[in-house]
């Protein structure tokens, strides 16, 4: 293998939520080329705006660099000739899936091609998107070969090692979460673990192989996802019993081997999505995942039925629902993160549009934009805090919340409903 190890060229390919703060990281040792395929977030990335406020303007500023020919710092682009001269290639390109929960891996595919084109003897490839168990040897090496004319595991090689970021938390950054890694052969596995243990300073942790490192991660997610459905459906069950099931699970939480889950929704781009991943390779094994998929059903029916229970209370207040007018306390997939994707607050409105009321979204931290473009709802906030309300319901728990005087937004039969806890008792009139 003719890869420079020490002081490799490193081609970013994907700059969101995973791919910016892992370039930003290797760019403090390495030169590193941030490739995307949007050039107006390759132009803002420039000007030192980073739109998911992951990174921030003096961050950027500290690696990027306005010349692809200096030996350290971060280079943005969106030309993939650029990144002929980079000899590890790290695809960090999203994986959703369809309308009907099927795994869509046209990003992964297309940055493959991508990838090909550049492609020469010796460099490596290594893929962080999550995806099931044989997506990197099966799917992506033969579209590499195919586009390059090489070989793989002959002329180049592939590693995997999963992102496991947190959108919007500021103590488990890139550096600060232990790293998998693995690798096609085991001088690759080698090479690839030494590459990320360089700047992750929380430590790796080789895999055996790469099936085993892409499994690893698609159960951490399934894992999760089972763990919340299975408290959704408590917070039914206790509903029927008149239990506070935020009082049933505090009391439960001072045993010591108690799992600390809180029932909610369950949206973004991970654990919605992966476990999707998971069943569709069990599937095309002859196995149909019971556990794994009835929890899915359980999470995503949670939007609607948080609607109903709210419309409920509202109703037997004697409030009618024609004409009435209910806001929505945020709309991102979680708290204190500007991400919509796949935020499940969209089926919240859409069940409480189905009743005919008036929907107003408030959402400091939502990018207004994207909302308008994905789900074509319109977050108001400045004007959606000059009226009265016949319901509030807080579905993220923004930080900025707390510090909202609600009851200036309440008529005396207001129903304030809690969906995320997060609010004083004395305010609230009903909880998930």
């Amino acid at each position: 293998m003719k890869i420079e190890h020490s002081k490799p060229k490193i081609g970013i390919i994907g700059l969101g939520y995973v791919g910016l703060p892992l370039a930003v990281e290797f760019a403090k040792k390495y030169k590193v080329f941030g490739f995307d395929i949007n050039i107006n977030r390759i132009n803002q990335l420039r000007q030192g705006v980073d739109h998911t406020l992951e990174i921030s303007e003096e961050q950027l500023q500290a690696v990027t660099t306005p010349v692809c020919t200096t030996p350290v710092g971060l280079y943005f682009t969106d030309e993939i000739e650029k990144l002929r001269a980079c000899s590890v290639y790290i695809v960090t390109v999203p994986t959703p899936v369809d309308k009907n929960n099927r795994p869509d891996l046209s990003p992964l595919i297309n940055a493959s091609l991508l990838i090909g084109k550049v492609l020469k003897k010796g460099d490596i490839v290594v893929y962080e998107s999550t995806v099931y168990p044989g997506v990197t040897e099966d799917e992506c090496m033969p579209v590499l070969e195919k586009a390059s004319n090489l070989r793989f595991n002959v002329d180049f090689f592939a590693g995997y090692s999963p992102e496991r970021i947190n959108p919007g938390d500021k103590y488990h950054t890139v550096a600060n979460i232990r790293k998998i890694t693995s690798g096609s052969t085991p001088e690759t596995a080698d090479i690839v673990d030494a590459l990320y243990k360089s700047v992750i300073t929380a430590g790796t942790f080789k895999a055996d192989s790469i099936k085993v490192a892409e499994a690893a991660k698609v159960i951490e997610n399934a894992q999760r996802d089972i763990n919340i459905a299975f408290v959704n459906e408590l917070a039914m069950i206790f509903n029927r019993l008149g239990i506070d099931t935020h009082k049933v699970l505090e009391a439960a939480g001072t045993k010591w081997n108690f799992l600390n889950f809180r029932p909610g929704l369950v949206g973004g781009h991970c654990i919605g999505v992966d476990p999707y991943y998971l069943a569709q390779k069990a599937q095309e094994a002859g196995y149909h995942p019971e556990i794994i998929l009835a929890g899915r059903r359980i999470n995503d029916s949670m939007g609607a039925y948080v609607a109903d229970q709210f419309i409920k209370q509202i109703t037997c207040r004697g409030t009618s629902l024609i004409n009435a007018e209910v806001l929505v306390l945020g709309f991102t997939f979680k708290e204190n993160c500007p991400d919509v994707r796949n935020t499940r607050v969209i089926d919240i409105v859409r069940r409480l549009e189905e009743y005919k009321v008036k929907v107003h979204i408030h959402d400091p931290w939502a990018n207004a934009e994207q909302a308008k473009r994905a789900y074509g709802v319109i977050c108001e906030n400045g004007e959606s805090k000059e009226r009265t309300y016949d319901g509030i319901l807080l579905a993220v728990a923004h930080d900025e919340f707390k510090e909202m005087n609600l009851k200036d937004l309440c008529k005396p039969h207001t129903v304030l409903y809690d969906l995320k806890a997060f609010l004083p008792d004395n305010i609230v009139n009903a909880r998930l």
